[in-house]
């Protein structure tokens, strides 16, 4: 990506060229950050700032959307698939199950690949608890609320959620969730009996990850530099700009949504599980 070819952390094979303020004007961590941040990369890197996603599509080959906020993506990614300009599109994919599906539908009527993922899955986590033979498992991080989003934890627990996905694969079938004052315990059941837990806490903590594999237990806490290795994902992203194959199944992305969706549906329901299906 951008910088010089010399200097440390320089991914090769893509170049930003040009960009778009989008953001959202009722989250703080948003609108008080986007017109830094495009100062920044139009006087570091000399990326050109436009003023609307129209202008930005003539002028790239592929799209990143880095809107921090979930409800702004299926408008901003209606545009982009039209163009049919693949894309990659930074958490949360989206801030409701419908919204995240249309996304999905859209692309592939146009036959436009995406994907969307965490940091935490290509990070020292994510790499190191894949097991062939994974009974269960319980994943940990932070789950802070941003009342704007429907899924609640489409905000921030998409990471150690994202985790148990990258460790478990897909097969949920029913979620229960428990609701507390310092973090809510999510509990899905797939269809072949294993159990995957998320604690997600608030208002932060580390990330980490218990695996049990039959009588073996491996536990994974590494520093979150470690934890959010967020050029690793750039790798991926590179790699699928180039490819077009996204390295998470969309397939994959869309059950969690739908286990968010069914943690909501437990959480509004007093704790009771609630089927994916």
């Amino acid at each position: 990506m951008n910088g010089d070819p010399g200097e440390s952390g320089h991914i090769p094979g893509a170049r930003v060229v040009a960009a778009y303020k989008g953001g959202s004007q009722d989250i703080p961590s948003s609108a008080d950050r986007v017109e830094q941040y495009a100062a920044e990369i139009r006087a570091k890197y000399g990326v050109e700032i436009v003023p609307d996603i129209a202008t930005l599509l003539t002028k790239v080959d592929a799209v990143l959307l880095e809107s921090g906020d979930g409800r702004v993506h299926l408008s901003q990614a209606r545009p982009v698939i039209a163009a049919h300009k693949p894309l990659f599109i930074d958490k949360p994919l989206a801030s409701t199950l419908e919204d995240a599906r249309e996304i999905a539908r859209l692309a592939a009527e146009a036959h436009v690949p995406w994907f969307s993922s965490s940091s935490l899955r290509f990070g020292a986590i994510g790499v190191s608890m894949k097991f062939p033979d994974v009974t269960g498992v319980f994943t940990w991080g932070p789950g802070p609320f941003e009342p704007h989003h429907y899924l609640d934890l489409s905000w921030y627990a998409v990471h150690p959620i994202e985790v148990l996905y990258t460790i478990m694969g897909r097969g949920c079938v029913s979620v229960t969730r428990t609701a507390g004052e310092f973090g809510d315990v999510i509990v899905g059941r797939w269809a072949d009996g294993r159990l995957g837990t998320v604690n997600a806490v608030r208002p932060y903590s580390d990330y980490g990850a218990v695996v049990i594999r039959g009588r073996e237990v491996v536990e994974s806490r590494p520093k979150a530099s470690a934890a959010v290795d967020y050029r690793a994902l750039v790798v991926e992203m590179v790699k699928f700009f180039q490819t077009g194959a996204p390295p998470v199944p969309n397939e994959e992305t869309l059950e969690m949504f739908a286990f968010m969706d069914a943690a909501q549906k437990s959480k509004e329901q007093g704790g009771k599980a609630v089927s994916l299906r």
